[in-house]
Order: structure tokens, then C-alpha cells, then sequence
């Protein structure tokens, strides 16, 4: 089964794959979540065939947008797990819009370290626009018990628990991102390693996780990767088809 027994058989695709969309942490990078030579090469090889990569990730946008422009990418950014996008419209303007309102998640916060919860705001927190990201020295079940009926978006990356009004999340952002570009999930290739790219995963024309990813992304995914982190990206790109 292309040499994975952990290929996921789904129905067949109903439309062309045209773009590739990728997270960051635990998808381009090694384990200590830098940056892998492998996983540069292959986007830069998409993007001189043709072939749009977009980057979606819990990150900040500074961040995501120094990446997407070292890289040479074409394709939208989300960032914030789904909180802010970044794209350029017909006449090449840049413009980043912010989809969901950081004062929700603020108070939400707030509402944890009342409780008690020894919930601790990331270093790059100071450059979030619409959402809050806290550190893992406390559980996810916990946050999620404290914000219960809340309406809020409470999601893990396995490396941040993130916190936003319930407009938020990647899919709908990606959603809003591809639309100017005339592009849909489902004509895409989207890799992801963590619980809140699971509905990205299913959404995709062809969802690729990894042997490194969360169990939840695994099972979201069509494809996993027998190879962990960037050289799982460059085994999942290959068993999609749209990389040689």
C-alpha cells in the first residue's frame, strides 16, 4: 500500500490537486522544531513548477510571514491558528485580516488564573492579535473544564494550547485564505502533525499526517507517513501525487 500499511482508503477525489498548504512546527521541521533542508527543497521545487504552498500554523504572524518570504512561497498565510490570514489581493497589495476578537480570549485568560490554573501566556504572545496562546505546564482537560460552556475555540498544537472566540480555527480561516485564490481544501494537499489540524486534514482533497503526529491527526489524515517530521512532509507530498 505505497509502502505504508497506515494509508488511510477514502472515496476518490473529486477534484484536481492544485496547491499544497502545510503547518510548520513538527511538519517542515526535525524534532527540535527547526527548520529542515528536505522540506526546503521541496516547496521551492512545488513553487517553480507551479504549484502554490501556503502555510497554516498556530504561530504569529511575523513569524509565519518571515518564513513564507525566505521560502519564496506564493500561497496565503494562516496564522494564529486561524485568527489572522495573510494574503495579497489582484494588484499584489499585502493584507493580513484578523478573524476573531483577542478581548474574547483575553477574559477567557483571565478566567483561568482566576481559577487557580497556573495557565502561562507563550513568549510570542505579545505579537497575538486575535487569540491567546498559553504554555503546556497545564492540561488541555483542564483549560477545556474552566472555559467549558464558554463558546470558545480551545485547541492543542502539542506545543501551545490556544484559546480564541469561536470563529476561529484553521479550517475556516483556510477557507476565507484559498477563496481569493479561487481554491477550495478539497483541491488541496494538507499536512499537518497536531489535533487542530484535524479538520483540515479532513477536509483536504488529500490529508497527509505523520508518524510523528498526534494520535487525533492520524486518524484525520488519508495518508501517515511511515518517516516522522519534514522527511514524513517529503514521504506525504510523494504518495499524494503532486510531487515526483
Amino acid at each position: 500500500m505505497n509502502g505504508s500499511s497506515l494509508t488511510r482508503h477514502r472515496s476518490a477525489r473529486p477534484r484536481p490537486l492544485k496547491a499544497v498548504v502545510t503547518d510548520v512546527d513538527g511538519t517542515l521541521t526535525d524534532s527540535e522544531r527547526r527548520l529542515d533542508p528536505r522540506a526546503f527543497e521541496v516547496v521551492r521545487r512545488l513553487e517553480r513548477r507551479g504549484v502554490s504552498v501556503a502555510l497554516a500554523t498556530g504561530n504569529v504572524l511575523p513569524i509565519a510571514l518571515g518564513l513564507h518570504r525566505l521560502l519564496g512561497l506564493s500561497g496565503p498565510i494562516v496564522a494564529e491558528n486561524g485568527g489572522v490570514i495573510y494574503h495579497r489581493d489582484a494588484d499584489g497589495k499585502e493584507i493580513a485580516e484578523k478573524l476573531t476578537d483577542r478581548r474574547v480570549a483575553l477574559a477567557a485568560f483571565r478566567k483561568l488564573r482566576k481559577s487557580g490554573l497556573a495557565a502561562q501566556r507563550l513568549f510570542t504572545d505579545r505579537w497575538r492579535e486575535a487569540e491567546v496562546a498559553i504554555e503546556t505546564n497545564v492540561s488541555l482537560a483542564s483549560v477545556q473544564r474552566v472555559l467549558r460552556g464558554s463558546g470558545l475555540v480551545v485547541e492543542s498544537t502539542g506545543y501551545a494550547i490556544h484559546i480564541m472566540e469561536n470563529r476561529g480555527g484553521k479550517l475556516p480561516a483556510l477557507r476565507r485564505a484559498l477563496a481569493y485564490r479561487g481554491l477550495v481544501p478539497e483541491e488541496c494537499v494538507i499536512l499537518g502533525d497536531g489535533d487542530n489540524d484535524c479538520a483540515m486534514l479532513r477536509a483536504a482533497g488529500f490529508g497527509v499526517s505523520f508518524a510523528s503526529g498526534s494520535r487525533r491527526a492520524r486518524r484525520a489524515a488519508r495518508y501517515v507517513s511511515r518517516a516522522p517530521y519534514a522527511a514524513g512532509f517529503v514521504e506525504g507530498l510523494k504518495a499524494s501525487g503532486i510531487l515526483d
